[in-house]
């Protein structure tokens, strides 16, 4: 497949309260067009950015997950998002790839945001994860991570880097520099959804959710979409980044190292 098509949902979340967050995001999921193959939740989507996960926290088989399932089967388009996880008595922020027919692949925050006490409250993956999604590979990250070049470098494994967020509005130019920085170091796509409102724990939010393509032009312009709810969609050609790689091919003279 040459072309994929992805919705971005920026919105508010409802703090603590899955179910009322749930339904929100069916009403969205509602108006994603139906060309769109692959949705995009924002991080903690069902919670908000919660240091509390010994009382919101779900288990796999808790009923965010299964709805995830439920709304890719039912929709015929892949979900993807982050939620606080319970597992062998450790938290996780969670980010989840939920295909239609089931299948599922997680991918563990790598960078836990000390400043917030994150790091005191959650465990921290220590893998990173590429999807295989009809020809595309798609690197997953969450929030924090984006600020981690290392982690996230791209030795010609991924055509997208996808990044779900609660990044605050006191630090927006910022997550604007790094998403597009990320595309053209990778020379891949990169997508982020952000969140807007003020969370329960009185931290604003300001959106700006963004594409950006591999050699750093803006397709979607996150100036234009500032603090008001947004169902984004954009399609990318994954021709078009193969041809912009052979022209220019940076990755021949990266730096020879690699993640443990």
């Amino acid at each position: 497949m040459q072309t994929l098509t992805l919705t971005l949902l920026q919105t508010a979340t409802h703090w603590h309260d899955p179910a009322r967050n749930r339904a929100h995001f069916e009403t969205l999921l509602d108006q994603v067009p139906s060309a769109s193959q692959l949705v995009v939740l924002p991080e903690m989507f069902s919670t908000g950015f919660t240091m509390d996960s010994a009382t919101v926290a779900e288990t796999m088989g808790g009923a965010t997950v299964n709805w995830m399932l439920e709304q890719a089967q039912q929709r015929q388009k892949v979900l993807c998002g982050s939620l606080v996880i319970k597992e062998q008595g450790q938290f996780f922020n969670r980010m989840l790839w939920v295909q239609p027919n089931g299948e599922m692949q997680i991918y563990d925050k790598g960078h836990l945001f000390r400043m917030a006490g994150e790091d005191e409250h959650y465990s921290e993956g220590t893998r990173r994860v590429v999807v295989d999604f009809q020809g595309w590979r798609i690197c997953l990250s969450v929030c924090y991570d984006l600020r981690f070049p290392v982690w996230l470098r791209n030795d010609q494994k991924y055509d997208l880097l996808l990044c779900v967020a609660n990044w605050p509005e006191a630090r927006r130019d910022i997550w604007q520099t790094l998403l597009r920085a990320r595309a053209v170091e990778n020379q891949a796509f990169c997508a982020g959804v952000n969140i807007i409102g003020t969370d329960g724990a009185g931290v604003v939010y300001g959106g700006g959710s963004a594409v950006y393509h591999g050699d750093g032009k803006v397709l979607v312009d996150p100036e234009e979409h500032l603090s008001k709810q947004r169902i984004i969609t954009q399609t990318l050609d994954l021709a078009e980044l193969d041809t912009m790689r052979s022209s220019f091919p940076v990755a021949l003279d990266a730096d020879a190292f690699a993640l443990k």
